[in-house]
């Protein structure tokens, strides 16, 4: 890391009350960045792309529903309880575009898409929204980032440390170990934590329809798995389906930030540094695109929330260059690179290393 950054608050505009001439320089970095991607266009709406994708997912549904009431009570429907999690799967990464204001001009038009198609998923729109939210603001810092703050896995030494008995302590130290598989159970947490938020007595927009929503979804579908199959291909089917589509959701999320520098919650760091030096992105082709939803670019996606997916590809070269010359380390790895990377991080904080993947800034601040 070669940028010396200092602590900055940001006011609503950007700005730092009392800033340095180098904090203000840092806070500029982004707004000079936010200008050359602009003149580019890549913020421009792809109506056509996701109006498309819009059309063809009801389609998709009901040829799906078709084809596994025509199949009936046969063990051939394991196949379509793969293509289910994929189709869930995909459904939910358009919802994130359309949750993130990728789609439409309108902030109603996206939230309502969100909405309904997380109701197609099986997930409340509400409460991923209030999640994702913090996880945007503020990557990888401690106390405020709720991706790093789950109940089974540790993402440092103090999260691990939580666990007394001598098996958890085992668990921790070989949780590398478990970590894809813990990752089959993520659907049925999905699924959880949404009824659990609707049902809370906190603000929650548009409470009714997410409720509709996900009865319709949820007791909808088990109803017609169990009315066309037999109950025990049933089980099999609905394991099988809800496992394979919280793997491909975790699979996918999971190498963008774990394992990246985490952040002291009372670090303050100006908007570019906090996105790209704790992102990281996945090399590869369209394809990959297709199946990852786009979550590859994350420094993109992170630095420029609204871009419409199709331009991501495009911006990556001009933000990797953008940051070389301004010496803000830009991370990019395989896909298997990166599960590597998240396997060993993980096994070293549940051996109780201190501070595995320090964040650089924190080190830099310490020796001045």
């Amino acid at each position: 890391m070669t940028a010396e950054i200092a602590p900055i608050r940001r006011t609503r505009s950007g700005a730092a009350p009392g800033s340095s001439p180098r904090a203000q320089a840092a806070n500029s970095d982004f707004t000079d960045l936010a200008r050359v991607i602009k003149s580019t266009g890549l913020m421009r709406r792809r109506y056509g792309y996701y109006w498309t994708k819009l059309a063809l997912i009801p389609v998709a549904f009901i040829v799906s529903i078709g084809v596994f009431i025509w199949i009936g009570d046969s063990w051939w429907q394991m196949f379509t309880a793969v293509w289910f999690a994929f189709l869930f799967t995909q459904t939910a990464f358009l919802g994130h575009d359309a949750a993130h204001r990728q789609i439409f001009r309108s902030g109603k038009w996206n939230d309502w898409v969100s909405l309904i198609l997380g109701g197609f998923v099986g997930m409340s729109y509400g409460w991923w929204q209030h999640k994702h939210t913090r996880h945007h603001a503020n990557p990888n810092q401690l106390g405020i980032d709720p991706d790093i703050d789950l109940p089974v896995v540790a993402f440092t030494p103090e999260q691990a440390g939580r666990h007394r008995s001598p098996f958890m302590r085992w668990v921790m130290a070989h949780q590398g170990a478990f970590f894809f598989p813990i990752l089959l159970l993520e659907g049925l947490s999905l699924h959880a934590s949404s009824v659990h938020r609707v049902f809370m007595k906190e603000h929650l927009a548009h409470r009714p329809a997410e409720i509709a929503f996900l009865a319709v979804r949820i007791i909808g579908f088990l109803a017609l798995v169990f009315l066309v199959l037999s109950p025990d291909k049933a089980a099999v089917f609905l394991a099988i389906q809800l496992g394979l589509f919280g793997f491909y959701m975790g699979a996918s999320f999971a190498p963008n930030h774990k394992g990246m520098p985490l952040v002291p919650k009372e670090m303050r760091l100006d908007f570019l540094r906090r996105q790209v030096l704790m992102s990281r992105n996945i090399s590869g082709t369209p394809f990959l695109d297709f199946m990852m939803g786009g979550l590859n670019y994350q420094i993109e996606h992170h630095l420029f929330p609204s871009m419409p997916r199709p331009h991501l590809r495009r911006a990556a070269p001009i933000i990797a260059a953008y940051c070389r010359e301004h010496g803000v380390t830009y991370t990019e790895t395989t896909l298997w690179q990166s599960y590597g990377i998240v396997l060993r991080y993980i096994n070293r904080v549940g051996l109780g290393e201190r501070d595995p993947f320090e964040c650089p800034l924190v080190a830099q601040r310490a020796s001045i």
